[in-house]
């Protein structure tokens, strides 16, 4: 989007502008003299505001061009008085506002500024002197619905202060604040000519949002039009099952080194056991790995392979493709280094990549890229490892090495992926592709993508929106920083930061946004392999207490719902264990469990209507213990032999009966001990491992991932 500013509107051209989309302000007056605005503040009643209004006074507070709490005639015309001399020919032609005093403890800020990349946003924010010192604010992408209205609101840090009564106040109507967001979501969209528009402050008053003041700049704005087609669900399984799906792979640029990148592509498609036919091309013809290779594309058989995986020089590509396209191929990885990352030269011969693709109807994927990884296919074609089980996560990169980063967890966990691709410089295929390719993949239910730039931002949102709907998107965002819209300091548009408007992006569009790459697998692992909770009602279940005391707390920080513990559930655990136990929430047995009880108490609160879900703490502590048993000098006698084998049977135990309530009653367990990673062959995680779960290293990170899959969970119910 593009928006050339003309001209900025006087506050009260501002509020008849506005006005017309249902956006509420205080009442208020236009006088020309200071008796006309005595006579105005006599019609509204005392005390009253008075203003300085003009099409060339932007920021008033900052001159001192208002006055408030005038309590009586004389001090509206003393103020009125001073008010106009203070005028200067900047202003253009002046009067006065004069505006009932409305009062309220709370202040909010709200707005619609046009973002470049993302277009029309709408800004809401906490306001006040201390906008911009607290950066509490939010943004979301015009046309909002009402759920988005209202879920602007929540996601201000400062929601439940704000939204709670306050100092003896109502609480705040959501319903007219929501309004207000909708009058400018609709302003957005029917008036090209507005720029921006700031209201600053709304005042809460009884409840209600007042706006008491506003600035709206005008402008010519140019919305950016995607070029990029919708393909239907066929199209696009059809335009990428080449990539993901080949009958045969040819690798281009075969080497006979075992460090070079020919060499590594070709290995690794062989060893994981792809079954398609592979053609290695190395002009020599000389063996590799003790197979016979040719020595040019023309000698692979026509409509044997769909997929060349390219390790060849920049300079030789574009033929490469030309070549390919004649022998049926379709789809091209372009391993190869040299283009737009090397420079102007560089983004020249990208160019020409791409526009020979286009040409011959290829699907290019790079260049600069590490890799394509096709569970269901067998296929690991990339210069790099790992290769991951098998499983339901897609996963898509800007970076190489972040698709490692996410595969090696996959391998860790045990949690499996369907497809990866490393997307190099996206020459062709981008970010956006692949989300939408993820949306109809039957082999994928949740997707993790690692972005640093989002390129066309209407294309993203488009992209997103399918994928959203149907499946979990987890998100990582690299360079989160960066300076938004040109706007004065007391302008909502100077609150919008790129990072800040992708973050109401994602909240709005329901993507996932995690603060690393440890945390986005384990919460796409999470989607991927436990059930969402209907709400927030979390019981905590442990054997010790030290961990569930710490669990609370995470869960209070989460915006999770600490239940108390249900008499009934209270009642039965009387009948297991000693007294001693907590009898509350966090569950605390204190110890006194013996050999069914984990399993009985497991079964009985996730069981419960009450509870929601269920966070397990302590897997794996007797098997540690066992494993310091077995590695010392009085084993196996002494009755160690047997006592450790009892402790690893009981924990892999454990985790087969949280796998098992969890899978009964659908409702999330999460199974947590910091062994999954000091002892990740512990009996316990390990026993999560294959159970097709993640064993999460710390309560925090497995209530981070809870708190995932209630707003998943509370997307979906948000969704019209």
């Amino acid at each position: 989007m593009s928006v050339e500013s003309s001209r900025t509107l006087s506050e009260a051209e501002s509020k008849n502008l506005l006005g017309e989309f249902d956006i509420r302000f205080a009442q208020e007056l236009r006088s020309h003299s200071a008796a006309e605005a005595v006579e105005a503040a006599q019609s509204i009643g005392f005390p009253v505001a008075l203003k300085l209004n003009g099409d060339g006074i932007s920021h008033k507070t900052e001159r001192g061009l208002v006055r408030l709490g005038l309590g009586d005639a004389d001090a509206v015309r003393e103020a009125a008085l001073e008010l106009l001399a203070r005028a200067v020919p900047e202003d253009g032609d002046v009067d006065l506002l004069v505006a009932e005093m409305v009062s309220g403890e709370r202040e909010l800020i709200a707005g619609l500024v046009r973002d470049p990349q993302f277009g029309s946003c709408i800004v809401l924010g906490l306001g006040g002197v201390l906008t911009e010192v607290l950066g509490d604010v939010v943004f979301a992408a015009a046309p909002l619905n009402r759920a988005e209205a209202e879920g602007l609101v929540d996601g201000l840090s400062s929601s439940e202060g704000l939204t709670k009564g306050f100092r003896g106040e109502p609480p705040l109507d959501r319903e007219a604040l929501a309004d207000l967001l909708l009058g400018l979501s609709r302003l957005a969209e029917t008036r090209g000519d507005v720029a921006s528009v700031d209201l600053n402050p709304v005042i809460i008053s009884e409840g209600r949002p007042v706006a008491v003041d506003a600035l709206v700049e005008m402008g010519s704005v140019k919305p950016q039009e995607s070029l990029e087609p919708v393909l239907s669900d066929f199209e696009l399984q059809e335009r990428f099952r080449p990539l993901f799906h080949p009958k045969g792979v040819v690798v281009a640029g075969v080497a006979g080194h075992p460090g070079k990148f020919g060499f590594v592509s070709l290995h690794n498609l062989l060893r994981f056991g792809y079954e398609g036919e592979v053609f290695g091309v190395k002009p020599d013809r000389a063996e590799v790995l003790g197979r016979a290779t040719l020595g040019d594309i023309s000698e692979v058989p026509h409509g044997a392979a769909d997929l060349v995986f390219v390790c060849t020089p920049t300079r030789v590509n574009v033929q490469l493709l030309r070549d390919c396209a004649k022998k049926g191929i379709k789809a091209a990885f372009i391993a190869s280094a040299g283009y737009a990352e090397a420079g102007e030269d560089g983004r020249a011969l990208q160019q020409e990549l791409f526009d020979t693709a286009q040409e011959l109807g290829m699907v290019i994927i790079g260049p600069n890229g590490q890799g394509v990884i096709s569970t269901p296919a067998q296929m690991c074609a990339q210069i790099v490892s790992p290769y991951p089980p098998a499983g339901r996560i897609g996963v898509a990169s800007q970076s190489g090495n972040l698709v490692s980063s996410l595969l090696n967890y996959a391998v860790s966990t045990g949690v499996g992926v369907s497809k990866a691709v490393s997307l190099g410089n996206s020459a062709q295929v981008g970010l956006p592709d692949m989300l939408e390719y993820f949306a109809v993949d039957p082999d994928t239910d949740v997707a993790v993508c690692y972005v640093e730039g989002v390129g066309d931002g209407e294309r993203f949102k488009r992209a997103a929106r399918r994928l959203t709907a149907v499946k979990p998107l987890v998100l990582i965002k690299g360079g989160a920083s960066g300076q938004g819209a040109r706007a004065a300091a007391s302008h909502t548009g100077a609150l919008a930061s790129d990072d800040r408007v992708f973050d109401g992006l994602c909240r709005q569009l329901g993507i996932l946004r995690a603060p690393n790459v440890e945390q986005a697998f384990e919460w796409a692992a999470s989607l991927a392999t436990q059930p969402l909770p209907r709400g927030t009602r979390t019981l905590i279940f442990t054997s010790v207490g030290g961990w569930g005391v710490l669990a609370a707390d995470a869960c209070e920080a989460a915006g999770l719902d600490l239940i108390d513990l249900p008499e009934d559930i209270r009642s039965q655990i009387d009948t297991m264990v000693p007294a001693r136990w907590s009898r509350s929430n966090p569950i605390d047995l204190a110890s006194g469990e013996t050999r069914d009880t984990i399993p009985e108490v497991l079964d009985l609160v996730t069981a419960h209507p009450d509870v929601d879900a269920v966070i397990h703490l302590g897997l794996g502590i007797q098997s540690a213990q066992a494993e310091v048993f077995k590695g010392g000098e009085f084993y196996p006698d002494h009755g160690l032999e047997r006592i450790s084998s009892y402790h690893e049977k009981q924990d892999a135990r454990f985790a087969r009966a949280a796998i098992e309530a969890s899978r009964t009653y659908n409702k999330p367990v999460l199974s947590v001990s910091e062994l999954a990673i000091s002892d990740p062959q512990n009996a316990g995680p390990a026993a999560v491992r294959e159970g097709g779960r993640v064993c999460y290293p710390s309560a925090h990170r497995a209530i981070a991932a809870l708190r995932t899959l209630v707003d998943r969970r509370e997307f979906l119910d948000r969704r019209p």
